[in-house]
């Protein structure tokens, strides 16, 4: 979830970004992971931008992990065979406050080779820095501020003032829910209009992916329980939807715990 706000943030406030990670506002459009070949590569949490004198990548983390220097060094390398003259930027930005050493590194050793990148911590950032621009809003409240019940307030207000009623209400959506790795709901929903946040495309699209999750949990539920009466697989498959494939994961973990 978090993931994709971010990644909503990046693609359509690039300028923004470009200005705080590259010290210039300068358009750029996003590079499809489809187009570095070689697959698999991991798209949840990487953006990439270009531009025409540079490429700038962003790897946005809740929590650390620990392959994230080894993707930079692999994401690096992809570009590179793309655009090898172009420099290229890479940073990590953590999100929630952690004191794992993890969150420290800013490079990949291996043998002869060594590749360093960039890492932000917001809780490390002003919140200031973030309110100065319309697509970083969102993330003030995990910022280093006295008070960030008073901060998510300044963000309700800077977002009110923005004529736009749908770039509103996505940055309303986004304020909100990066705001719950740091609020309770509850306060949260005292500051920021919760009306205006259910019309933005974020809200909505998290609404149905969770509603699509339900619907799936609850057709394994069933596949479960025709699975114990002993129906057939193919015959489970064919009530609830579900693919051969998984109906015979849903029997394996059954016969496990039996």
């Amino acid at each position: 979830m978090y993931d994709d706000i971010c990644r909503f943030l990046a693609e359509h406030f690039s300028s923004d970004f470009a200005s705080w990670l590259m010290g210039e506002s300068i358009t750029m459009t996003e590079i499809k992971p489809s187009e570095l070949f070689l697959e698999p590569i991991r798209t949840d949490a990487l953006i990439l931008l270009r531009s025409d004198e540079s490429i700038l990548h962003i790897e946005f983390q809740t929590l650390p992990k620990k392959n994230v220097p080894f993707r930079l060094l692999d994401y690096r390398v992809r570009v590179y065979r793309k655009y090898p003259d172009k420099p290229m930027r890479q940073v990590v930005i953590y999100l929630k406050e952690t004191s794992s050493d993890l969150v420290q590194q800013t490079s990949f050793t291996m043998e002869r080779t060594r590749h360093e990148f960039d890492v932000i911590r917001l809780w490390e950032q002003p919140a200031s820095v973030f309110l100065q621009y319309p697509g970083l809003v969102p993330f003030a409240v995990l910022g280093q501020s006295a008070d960030s019940q008073a901060t998510l307030r300044q963000v309700a207000e800077i977002v009110d003032q923005i004529p736009d009623s749908t770039a509103q209400a996505n940055l309303i959506a986004a304020s909100g829910i990066l705001a719950g790795l740091k609020l309770e709901e509850e306060v949260i929903y005292q500051i920021l209009r919760r009306d205006i946040m259910q019309e933005s495309v974020i809200y909505q699209s998290i609404q149905r992916e969770g509603e699509a999750k339900g619907e799936a949990r609850k057709q394994r539920e069933i596949a479960i329980n025709c699975l114990r009466d002993g129906f057939p697989i193919e015959a489970v498959a064919r009530v609830t939807g579900l693919s051969i494939e998984e109906v015979q994961e849903l029997q394996r973990q059954i016969n496990l715990q039996n």
